[in-house]
């Protein structure tokens, strides 16, 4: 087991402010709320949690419902928030967050004009 610093909650407070302003510090836990057009864009977003959080072999508790998925991070065995939680929220973050028609490439990204293509619901 390899000792991390655990951060305050100020500093918590100030490392999602400046790195990560979608998430937020609640009971303990780093958490974030991705709203979905529906079930089968929630299922994506859980599958792709879920093999995030299984390579970095760090685990967050889930909420799922139709239309949201919250993920919430805490260090069990460091009993707080480190920077396991800090990596693997800006990854999934950096993923699920991902639209490739603002990087200008060639990759044209989700049709959004029709309710047929929608899936998350950008911030």
């Amino acid at each position: 087991m390899t000792t991390s610093k655990v951060y305050s909650d100020q500093e918590v407070e100030e490392k999602l402010k400046a790195e990560l302003p979608h998430w937020f510090l609640e009971n303990g836990w780093i958490r974030r709320k991705y709203r979905t057009s529906g079930w089968k864009a929630t299922l994506m977003v859980v599958n792709t949690v879920g093999h995030l959080a299984e390579a970095a072999w760090h685990h967050p508790d889930l909420t799922v419902s139709y239309a949201f998925v919250i993920v919430k991070l805490c260090t069990h065995d460091a009993k707080g928030i480190t920077d396991k939680d800090f990596e693997l929220a800006t990854k999934i973050e950096s993923v699920i967050a991902w639209q490739p028609a603002l990087e200008g490439g060639v990759l044209e990204g989700t049709p959004n004009e029709d309710a047929r293509f929608k899936y998350i619901k950008y911030d």
